[in-house]
């Protein structure tokens, strides 16, 4: 009959389950435990194991490939704890740094704080998906840096500065050249020999990033950059000014060397063309004069930053004798 069963193994109780609530005893034994987190935040899901090894051997790289991805408002980020350090080292402009929470503090992360500190920058602590959303998914080890964009001269405002200088305007402009570590070798060499400014295009041209700040090795604080929409009509103007416009080319009919003192200690402008594409046509022939660098061997172009100081040297040379 059943519940009259005598088998072996049947298994009779009489203990009653509760009847009644728990009158709030287990209330947090109720409670849930939140969103899942993501495969990657969990330590022993193949993807977190993935993104560790990824983030291992960008360490072993130097972290030298670093996101530095801009937002709307031209405000860039230096991603990867190597990239950090050397940027706070290079002192270059900040207005925060972002940490991730709960991350492993190695020696790098340490100096990388008391850097920070002792320039009064904001610490802020973020969790790790909005590091990435921030970097644009870069290995980013957990610190990044945020970069204000840069203040770019007016050219009319440089043409003006160049003029009210006690010496005749000196002025760089660069034409295709889209290496910013390029434009922080042209800057660096421009405040060694006193140039008043660099011109440079809106489009299709480095801009004032991280990597220009710290090639300048802070000679960005002290030579302003400019960015023209049109460097053509720029040039114009500053021709229309009184400015020689010389551009540096390898196949120039004239040496840098050659230039006369005549014009080489008036108001110039130097023009350098990119590595690769050198100066356009529009531009090339605004140029009153193209000069070259003389070379030996079978070597066809230098780089724009070696050339560009290579020819500062000899105009500041001819200038100053």
């Amino acid at each position: 009959m059943a519940g009259n069963s005598k088998r072996k193994g049947a298994i009779r109780t009489s203990k009653k389950g509760a009847t009644a609530g728990s009158g709030g005893r287990g209330k947090q034994k109720l409670e849930g435990r939140g969103p899942t987190p993501k495969a990657t935040e969990r330590d022993k899901h193949p993807a977190a194991k993935r993104a560790r090894a990824a983030e291992r051997a960008a360490e072993k790289r130097g972290s030298t490939r670093v996101s530095r991805p801009r937002d709307r408002d031209g405000i860039e980020w230096v991603a990867g704890r190597n990239s950090v350090l050397e940027a706070l080292r290079a002192n270059i402009p900040a207005n925060a740094l972002y940490m991730q929470q709960f991350m492993d503090a190695d020696d790098r992360v340490k100096e990388i704080l008391q850097l920070a500190n002792d320039r009064g920058l904001p610490f802020l602590e973020a969790p790790r998906t909005e590091l990435d959303r921030n970097t644009d998914g870069a290995v980013h080890q957990g610190v990044a840096l945020r970069i204000p964009p840069y203040s770019y001269l007016d050219p009319i405002d440089l043409l003006e500065d160049a003029f009210n200088n006690d010496e005749a305007a000196f002025v760089v402009a660069l034409d295709g050249v889209t290496d910013p570590r390029n434009l922080g070798a042209v800057i660096r060499s421009s405040a060694a020999f006193g140039v008043d400014g660099v011109l440079v295009p809106e489009r299709r041209a480095a801009g004032m990033t991280a990597s220009a700040w710290k090639t300048s090795a802070g000679a960005a604080t002290r030579v302003p950059v400019s960015r023209a929409v049109n460097l053509t009509r720029s040039l114009v103007e500053f021709k229309r000014a009184g400015c020689t416009i010389i551009g540096l080319d390898s196949d120039g009919d004239t040496f840098v060397q050659d230039v006369s003192r005549e014009v080489a200690a008036g108001p110039i402008v130097l023009v350098v063309g990119g590595e690769a594409t050198g100066m356009s046509r529009l531009v090339r022939d605004t140029c009153d004069m193209i000069v070259s660098i003389p070379m030996f061997d079978e070597t066809e172009s230098l780089n724009a930053g070696v050339a560009a100081g290579i020819a500062l040297y000899e105009l500041a040379k001819i200038r100053h004798p």
